[in-house]
This record gives C-alpha cells, sequence and structure tokens, in this order.
C-alpha cells in the first residue's frame, strides 16, 4: 500500500523552469577558463557579477540587472587582483559590496556604485592579506555585519572583521588537504566544510575546534560538498567508488550513517547545491552539465525527494542563484539561475504556476532581509542571532545602502590620555556628521514627493486638455 502512494503531496511537484528570451540574455562575455570548481558567478537584487578571462591579472564583470543584450568588449571590470580571480560573493547585508578571493593569495572587499561601473574598478575598499597561497573560497557570515570567511590553498580559513580589516580568527590546523568548500550555518555558529582528504567537518570558528566529523563521506577520489541546511543537517554531494554521483543527508549530532544517501548517475561535473531554506528546495547544477535537478528536504522516509529536472541545449559553466528578495513575487517565481555559457550568462526562471494574482504567502515565508542582525564585534564576542526577516508581500524595495568604511586600527594610538581628547574633539563632529546625513535623507523625501506631485499635476493636466477637445468635438 505505501507504494502505491508513489505520489506525494508537495506544492513544488510542478515547479516550471524556464530560460528568458535572447534579448534578455548577457551576451558576448569571455567567462573565465580556469580550472577552479566555484560556481563563477554571483547575483544580488541589483547586479549580476562574472568572473571573466582578464590579460596580465584577474577581473570580473558587475552588471546592473537591467543591462541585458550584448555587452561591449570596453565595459568597465573589476580588476585590482594581479592573479586570476577564482570566488566572488555579494554581502547579503549591502547590495553594493562584494569580495574576490584570487590567486594572488589575497581578498579584495569592494564598493560598487549604486548604478553600477562607469570606469574600471582598481581601487577595492581594503585588501585582506594573509594566505599564503590562493584564495579560492569567500563567503560573507549570513547574519553579522562585516564578517568574512576566506579559505585558501594553503589549506587555512581566516574569518576577517571587514570593518577594521584584521584577521580575527586563523584555522590553519584543521585541515591537512585542499578544502573544497565552506558553508555557515543559519545564525552562522558554525561551519562546515569539505575536504579533498574526503572528511566533512563541522567546526567552532570561534572555540576554534572541530565539533563532529565524517570520514569518507563518500568514497570517491572526485571533489564534493557540503551545505549546512536550515534546521542544522548538512547536505553533502559527492562520488562513490565506482565515480558514481551522490548526494547525502547527514545529521551532525549523529554522522555515523547517513539519513539518506541516493546514486545519481555516472558524469563526471562536480554537483555544485545550491539551498532555498524558506522552501527547503536543493537545486543541483553539475558543472559541464546542461540540467539543474532539485530535490525537497523533508522530515518524512526518504528525506530527500527528487521533484525535477530543468534541462537545457548547452552545458553550463557556472551558475548564480538570486537571493528571494530578488525575485518576482507575482509571477510566483520561487528562484532564479544565472547560467554561464562559453560567450554569454542565460537567466532561467523557476515558477510554481498558480491560477490567482493574488500574493501566494505559502510560497514566500518571510525571507532574510538586507539588515545585518548583528555587528561584527558581538559575534567575535561569542553572541549568535539569526537573520533578520522580511514579508515580500509587496515586493522587495532595495533601500540605501551605508558605505563600506574601513577603520584600520592604529597600535601606536594606544596613549589613553591622548585618545580621552581625541575623543572630545571627534564626539561634535560626529554629532554633526549624523545629522548631516538624516537631514540628506529628508531633503531626499521631500524632493521625491515634490517630484510624484508634479508628475500627478502633469498627468492630470493632459487628462484635462483631453476631456475638453472631447467636449469641444461633442459641441460642434
Amino acid at each position: 500500500d505505501t507504494m502505491r502512494r508513489v505520489v506525494r503531496q508537495s506544492k513544488f511537484r510542478h515547479v516550471f523552469g524556464q530560460a528568458v528570451k535572447n534579448d534578455q540574455c548577457y551576451d558576448d562575455i569571455r567567462v573565465s577558463r580556469v580550472t577552479w570548481d566555484s560556481s563563477f558567478c554571483a547575483v544580488n537584487p541589483r547586479f549580476v557579477a562574472i568572473i571573466v578571462d582578464a590579460s596580465g591579472g584577474g577581473a570580473f564583470l558587475v552588471l546592473p540587472l537591467h543591462k541585458t543584450g550584448r555587452i561591449d568588449k570596453s565595459y568597465p571590470t573589476v580588476c585590482g587582483h594581479t592573479g586570476p580571480v577564482l570566488d566572488i560573493d555579494w554581502c547579503p547585508h549591502n547590495d553594493q559590496v562584494i569580495a574576490s578571493g584570487s590567486e594572488d593569495c589575497t581578498v579584495m572587499v569592494w564598493q560598487i556604485p549604486e548604478n553600477g561601473l562607469t570606469l574600471s574598478l582598481t581601487e577595492p575598499v581594503v585588501v585582506l592579506e594573509g594566505h599564503s597561497k590562493r584564495v579560492g573560497i569567500v563567503a560573507w557570515h549570513p547574519t553579522a555585519r562585516n564578517v568574512l570567511l576566506s579559505a585558501g590553498c594553503d589549506n587555512a580559513i581566516i574569518i576577517w572583521n571587514v570593518g577594521t580589516g584584521e584577521a580575527l580568527i586563523n584555522l590553519d590546523d584543521m585541515h591537512v588537504d585542499m578544502i573544497y568548500n565552506v558553508s555557515w550555518n543559519r545564525n552562522g555558529s558554525l561551519i562546515c566544510t569539505a575536504s579533498k582528504d574526503k572528511k566533512v567537518r563541522v567546526i567552532d570558528p570561534r572555540k576554534q575546534e572541530i565539533v563532529a566529523e565524517k570520514e569518507k563521506t563518500h568514497e570517491g577520489a572526485r571533489p564534493m560538498r557540503a551545505i549546512f541546511l536550515a534546521d542544522g543537517n548538512i547536505f553533502t554531494t559527492g562520488f562513490s567508488r565506482m565515480s558514481e554521483r551522490q548526494l547525502a543527508l547527514w545529521n551532525p549530532k549523529n554522522m555515523e550513517e547517513p539519513i539518506a544517501l541516493h546514486e545519481m548517475d555516472t558524469s563526471n561535473g562536480v554537483l555544485l547545491p545550491f539551498y532555498d531554506p524558506d522552501t527547503n528546495i536543493i537545486y543541483l547544477c553539475g558543472k559541464g552539465d546542461s540540467s539543474i535537478r532539485y530535490f525537497e528536504i523533508t522530515d518524512e522516509s526518504p528525506y530527500v525527494h527528487y521533484l525535477n529536472t530543468f534541462s537545457s541545449k548547452e552545458p553550463q559553466r557556472g551558475m548564480g542563484f538570486m537571493p528571494k528578495r530578488g525575485l518576482d513575487v507575482n509571477k510566483c517565481e520561487i528562484a532564479r539561475f544565472f547560467k554561464l555559457h562559453e560567450r554569454k550568462c542565460e537567466p532561467i526562471i523557476m515558477t510554481v504556476p498558480r491560477k490567482s494574482d493574488l500574493f501566494q504567502d505559502d510560497l514566500y515565508p518571510d525571507t532574510a532581509g538586507p539588515e545585518a542582525a548583528l555587528e561584527a564585534e558581538e559575534w567575535f564576542e561569542g553572541k549568535n542571532a539569526d537573520p533578520l526577516l522580511i514579508s515580500l508581500k509587496h515586493g522587495y524595495i532595495p533601500g540605501k545602502n551605508r558605505d563600506l568604511k574601513v577603520v584600520k586600527k592604529n597600535i601606536l594610538d594606544n596613549k589613553p590620555a591622548a585618545n580621552k581628547k581625541s575623543d572630545l574633539i571627534n564626539a561634535p563632529k560626529k554629532a554633526a556628521d549624523a545629522s548631516n546625513s538624516q537631514n540628506e535623507a529628508k531633503l531626499d523625501e521631500i524632493l521625491k514627493e515634490l517630484k510624484s506631485i508634479k508628475d500627478t499635476i502633469t498627468n492630470q493636466d493632459e487628462r484635462i486638455s483631453k476631456l475638453e477637445q472631447q467636449m469641444a468635438k461633442i459641441a460642434d
């Protein structure tokens, strides 16, 4: 009887994937040819960033989402690295800040102008130096402002306070082999890593200790991936001894046996998992595949439920995944991918078809918003906080982002008396700065209101003159 009940109730059984029309793609982009298993693409509600081939260094493109079509060869890039860029990640708390890791052993953090680049950007806000080999992974903390993790081929993980430009945690003795990926958990209290030694480790970065680990998570020699799910479990992708691709679900409190383990196929592309914590759906994009498979994770056996596959003709070189607040809720869009080909980037939209035009609150529970729940210092001192959630009922309206300012601490300034004095001098200046920015914000609001009133008046004028003309015609 249980076998007969094959059709499981799920509102995501009919997710419908569709590539956008040609004129909505980003064309003529020289996507990076570096042999590195990162996704090469990062997106947020304002911009799409793509790692590109660059002569004599490393570069990536940052395009406003609406800048579709053919991208001119001379379009400005972000090009401060002296070696190829291997990974990029948008800050979750500021849509104009992006971090990049490179073969030149550095991490750089960039501030992108509000309307995108008009000139190439060569000056990062801050350069983070501490790795002795190339940096292949960068990942922002999900809930604390200005906390950034980087992992390099020196098998070290460094956690930075970007606001001061300092390395505050250095985990350099936990991995004996190359780190394939690092994932923060939902509130950023733990990280999990997948490594070339076939181990998955769960690490408490502030206590600098390994909380759990599993040897031979997947028996095969090819690269693995491990990510945290919202409930604290870990999802992994890897290869069996027979080189079949596998996916598995683990409980970090008991890593002896997986909760679920599935074999997929014998393709050799590394499976990049993209996870949506709101719907508990995992999308698997294999490098070199031409498909995206998606699975729903639930509490009932078999725990990982295959939903469907979106297939297209071209293989993917990389993939970007839009945060939930960048989606079109009016079209019941539950995910948007930015698929990299050799020479272009093609958005793919996943929707759940619904007949009603009303807001579908079962598809859009409150999602992580752009406000940080903690300051960097609070997190380093031991505080934890879940993401601050926002409703998408009226769509997401981006607010104004504050500029990223880096305050380098000067060790020579530790004379207490001198500091007190300078604080007194600075206090009125700070207050003045704060009131200035408030005034500016108010002025902005007033100007916006004025503009909308003017627009309304113009519209009404046009309407009145049209009505007068119609009256005149009737009178004639």
